[in-house]
């Protein structure tokens, strides 16, 4: 690898391992490796690799509870919602936002169970410091004897032009979170994971602390102990709307993989996209045996080595390539890995407005453990479309929807294009379409079917029926 780029890691105080893990990495992209995984490569998973969650879902192992760690992955802004803090501080139910949600589940299942479950968020230095003030609010969360957190590490960027390191004047513009995968040497910080299997943990559950259906079931470390299983991703069935998420395959010789779009090439992007056929998508809820993963370092002389992957951006007008890690990935390094096929209430994440919506909406609840559910009688959430023009950032949002969301739990799908004010009392039925042609305002509205909302006066205060 460059000297420049080891000497500026270590100028950052990056632990060895980091600098050993990037090189890895750095060395294969300047030997033209973009980190593509073609369809020759790989095929759909097996039916033995994959575990039907209704048929494990009532073996619960309460007794798991005291050795699993609740591990949530917090280390974004939601700058593509508009936000600038950790995303987890937006209020998503009610006056509550993620992290009240998450610790009120963890501090509920403590005091239901008897079992001092530990919880632990992984930060980036962009949320670490409002993640714990924030955190204060629940002094009992601090009295667990592992800290609550620890740090994601970073990669230095990529000149395109040279392979050389982007600088800037703007330190914080010279590096790039490593992607989740990072979670497997962030873990190994100061000793945490050694103290975790001291202080006799034995899995972690990891989820996207956006992700509000990830909640901790027994029943999969349960399945894990019984059957000597070292890791499990959780994965849903794809629809249309899951088509460019990262999906399950095995290769040729039955090891699971994932694969992210970014690994596609180009002209596989059809296939790739082909819901019949690669048929899960990874929900990023994954379980992990720490002392699988422990040994699993040891013998990679303290590495976890991860498919890349090679995003190119534009950064002050500068071509670079991020290389990044998904920690889901990890799925190939385990001997016996397996996915578990989980209803879709287990991924509730808020990646858009259109998820917040749904999640603010009466299409959902959040009962005495503090779990976001489907309404009662609902399959599954209403499929919402709502303009980037005018609804893509929180504070568009809220200005939209002053009064809160509409009443969802009898809709199956809303869209909206153009700019609409969703005012008091407004029941959305059905399927929904609505069409702007110029900026309106509705209230005291049953909306069903196909709508022109430019004829429709501002505040128009009379039932709407399509």
């Amino acid at each position: 690898m460059n000297a420049n780029f080891i000497k500026l890691m270590k100028s950052e105080g990056l632990r060895e391992e980091v600098i050993r893990t990037f090189q890895t990495y750095y060395d294969n992209l300047v030997k033209g490796d973009k980190g593509f995984i073609s369809k020759q490569q790989i095929q759909p998973p097996s039916p033995h690799n994959l575990i039907n969650y209704e048929s494990i879902k009532h073996k619960a192992n309460t007794q798991l509870l005291k050795s699993t760690v609740v591990l949530k992955l917090n280390g974004g802004l939601g700058t593509s919602m508009g936000l600038s803090k950790a995303k987890s501080l937006l209020p998503v139910k009610g006056n509550m936002n993620f992290l009240d949600i998450i610790s009120r589940q963890v501090l509920t299942l403590r005091a239901s169970s008897g079992y001092d479950v530990l919880l632990l968020f992984m930060n980036s230095f962009s949320t670490e410091a409002d993640t714990i003030q924030y955190l204060t609010k629940y002094p009992d969360l601090g009295k667990q004897d592992i800290p609550l957190s620890f740090m994601q590490n970073k990669f230095p960027r990529i000149r395109q032009d040279n392979l050389m390191p982007y600088e800037s004047p703007n330190n914080a513009q010279m590096w790039n979170p490593p992607g989740h995968g990072d979670i497997f040497t962030a873990i190994t910080s100061d000793g945490l994971l050694e103290k975790l299997i001291a202080s006799g943990y034995r899995y972690a559950f990891v989820s996207n602390a956006d992700n509000l259906g990830a909640t901790l079931d027994s029943s999969i470390p349960g399945y894990m102990e019984e059957n000597n299983i070292p890791f499990i991703m959780e994965v849903c069935h794809r629809t249309s709307m899951d088509k460019k998420g990262g999906h399950l395959s095995e290769d040729l010789s039955g090891q699971l993989l994932l694969r992210e779009i970014a690994q596609c090439p180009q002209d596989e992007l059809d296939e790739f996209q082909d819901i019949e056929f690669y048929r899960y998508f990874n929900t990023n809820n994954l379980w992990i045996d720490l002392k699988a993963l422990e040994w699993q370092l040891i013998s990679s002389d303290g590495l976890m080595l991860l498919s890349p992957i090679v995003n190119p951006k534009m950064v002050e007008g500068t071509a670079v390539y991020q290389v990044e890690t998904a920690m889901g990935s990890a799925i190939s390094n385990f001997n016996n890995s397996k996915a578990v096929v989980v209803p879709r209430e287990r991924f509730a994440p808020v990646k858009k407005t259109n998820d917040l919506l749904a999640i603010w909406s009466d299409a959902y609840d959040l009962n005495d453990q503090y779990q976001i559910t489907l309404k009662r009688g609902l399959e599954k959430a209403p499929h919402i479309e709502l303009d980037d023009n005018y609804y893509g950032t929180v504070s568009a949002l809220q200005a939209r929807f002053p009064h809160g969301a509409p009443s969802l739990n009898s809709c199956k799908e809303l869209i909206v294009k153009g700019d609409v004010t969703f005012l008091e009392d407004v029941i959305c039925e059905g399927k929904v379409s609505l069409n702007a042609f110029s900026p309106a305002s509705i209230r005291n509205c049953l909306l069903t079917g196909e709508m022109k909302l430019g004829d429709i006066p501002n505040g128009d205060s009379n039932p709407i029926r399509g």
